[in-house]
């Protein structure tokens, strides 16, 4: 008898100390992902956490024991589950950090499907960090793997608790993915004392924490419905700006090539204080960009979003006007279209051949899938391109073969050519790729990144400038535009200082016309937007105006670039954009289509305002 009461007053015992230690987990997990985000202050981390926002600690606390409780009832472990659920914040807090230094913004949701690209991530943090997060990995699933497999001894009672358990917690994870409906308990609570910054997503994270910011980036609508969006409203903008291009059309005697080029993290660090050069690591690009139209274009991201940019230069469609929880398109929105107008379904109802060249893998950002859907004719990557030729050390198909590859392509004179390419050389790391450097650098920090950089992008402009060249000997007028995507984040926390933020987000441009006719090759202190780039070079080779690109030449002359928190208007820098009545007019009429097209009934599709 004295033994059974024993029992009974141990499994008390026993039941607090699990809980107890559950919720331990959870508070120095939360810890953990606050400490990560905040650039490992411990004092910023234990100042959110119980002074100034802990109530939103409380909230991600609460959703990282449901997640845990979940994990622990599928491998039928406490043990088990607990040890996969604290690699898995480990590596996901680890992720955040790499994200912040290199990037300076969080990881969202949307990041996690870039897991399965082991090639890119072991460039990023190095192959000894990339192995050890992976054995450690490795490890924890198959214990994971074989504790749920020995679940099914458990005893009938700890089955029905561990069922009980798993649809418990699998039903409020699934309520949770829902954060973003108004109606959403937790996003209520949330909301008490959250200050939200939709244009700022590292402000957003910084205010709410890593979790509140987390789950304000799930699954949200594209765009939320304009109040006047109606088929009536649309078919009145559609026919307003089809009937001002038919006014303006120009009609050419043959179609001309059109080359987009894509260059990685192409920009010119003598743009930033904190940077001296011994000589100009561009200078090939500008015997270029100083005779034709060319200048600075405004990126959304810094040190990387590059999907973003080419999605934007290719649809024309703005990041600023989708909600800032759509924060990948290529990931997040065209898989989910049958169909999406962009330049390249323009062209192939031109009899164009269109064709997306990336030298690396077909898996990054959905590339392959997304370019089915933007109706390219084939896609050439590093598998099927037949130059591959890299320089020295560097791991990627340099631009020089790239560039072989477009022109073999215009060689076929039966057809006019679409080409999209998307270079490598000049991604990251920066560090070993070419055993001795032209350049040299001054700088406030970074020194060896910043000169492998030059050399980099030197190498670069010297194929752009052989390539130009290359298209002066083609019969067929052949149409360029030349952009890079973003900066690389290679530059110290005192450069970035040293500089106004916009001046981190400006890359180069430039239009190129073999035959030199483009009709503002004199300016070459142009400042754009890459939605622009389609109807400005149609535009300015007298190509034939689609309706939309008309709405978009109008509306780049009162703005000429804008993304979140970067306006460009009347030569001036704004974080807010202050338009007229008739500008206003304008962006309202450029919000519905693409509301019309990303969200809504896609009335302008049945209105030919595309092509």
């Amino acid at each position: 008898m004295k033994k059974k009461l024993q029992i009974l007053k141990k499994k008390p015992v026993k039941y607090s100390l699990i809980v107890i230690g559950l919720l331990l987990l959870v508070l120095i997990s939360n810890l953990y992902l606050q400490w990560c985000q905040n650039e490992l202050s411990l004092d910023l981390m234990f100042k959110f956490a119980f002074s100034w926002h802990t109530e939103k600690f409380i909230l991600g606390s609460l959703v990282l024991l449901i997640f845990l409780l979940f994990l622990c009832s599928l491998a039928g472990s406490l043990i088990l589950g607990s040890v996969l659920y604290a690699i898995m914040i480990g590596i996901l807090g680890f992720a955040d950090y790499q994200k912040m230094f290199y990037r300076t913004e969080p990881i969202y949701p949307d990041d996690l499907k870039m897991i399965t690209e082991f090639g890119l991530l072991r460039e990023m943090i190095g192959t000894i960090p990339f192995v050890i997060i992976l054995l450690i990995a490795g490890i924890g699933l198959f214990f994971f793997g074989r504790a749920i497999y020995k679940s099914r001894l458990l005893s009938k009672k700890m089955q029905i608790i561990r069922i009980s358990g798993l649809m418990i917690t699998m039903a409020l994870l699934m309520y949770i993915s829902n954060f973003n409906n108004p109606n959403n308990l937790l996003r209520k609570a949330y909301n008490e004392t959250a200050l939200w910054i939709p244009y700022s997503q590292k402000m957003n994270y910084y205010n709410t924490g890593f979790m509140g910011g987390f789950l304000y980036n799930l699954k949200v609508d594209a765009m939320d419905k304009p109040e006047n969006y109606s088929k009536k409203t649309i078919e009145d903008i559609t026919t307003k700006y089809t009937k001002t291009a038919q006014k303006t059309k120009d009609s050419l005697e043959e179609q001309p090539n059109i080359i987009f080029v894509m260059s990685e993290s192409f920009s010119n660090p003598q743009h930033l204080n904190g940077v001296t050069v011994n000589k100009d690591p561009l200078k090939a690009y500008y015997d270029i960009a100083k005779t034709t139209y060319s200048g600075r274009m405004l990126s959304q991201n810094y040190g990387g979003g590059t999907a973003n940019i080419e999605f934007e230069a290719l649809t024309s469609f703005s990041m600023e006007l989708f909600n800032p929880q759509l924060t990948t398109p290529y990931t997040m929105l065209i898989p989910k279209m049958k169909e999406i107008p962009s330049i390249v379904s323009l062209l192939n109802q031109q009899d164009y051949r269109t064709t997306a060249i990336h030298p690396y893998n077909t898996s990054m950002y959905k590339r392959k899938d997304v370019y089915q859907t933007m109706g390219f004719n084939q896609f050439i990557s590093e598998e099927t391109m037949k130059y591959t030729q890299t320089l020295e050390n560097n791991p990627y198909i340099s631009d020089e073969s790239a560039y072989k590859e477009v022109l073999d392509l215009l060689k076929e004179e039966q057809h006019p050519q679409f080409v999209h390419l998307v270079t490598m050389q000049t991604h990251m790391p920066y560090s070993d790729k070419y055993k001795t450097s032209d350049y040299s650098s001054r700088s406030l920090g970074n020194k060896k990144a910043i000169d492998s950089y030059m050399q980099d992008v030197a190498y670069s402009s010297e194929a752009l400038k052989q390539f130009t060249n290359a298209l002066k000997e083609l019969k067929r007028r052949t149409l360029v535009v030349f952009w890079g995507d973003h900066l690389p984040s290679i530059y110290s926390d005192e450069i970035k200082a040293d500089n106004d933020e916009v001046n981190l987000h400006q890359t180069e441009f430039l239009l190129y016309d073999n035959q030199g006719k483009l009709s503002e090759k004199s300016t070459h202190d142009a400042i754009t937007s890459p939605f622009y780039f389609a109807p400005s070079l149609f535009e300015q080779s007298g190509m034939e105006m689609p309706g939309f690109y008309q709405l978009l030449s109008e509306l780049e002359k009162q703005v000429p670039a804008f993304e979140k928190s970067f306006y460009y208007k009347d030569k001036k820098w704004n974080k807010s954009l202050a338009l007229n009545k008739a500008q206003e007019a304008l962006y309202e009429d450029y919000r519905l289509i693409q509301y019309d097209i990303v969200s809504g009934e896609r009335y302008s599709l049945k209105n030919d305002f595309f092509k």
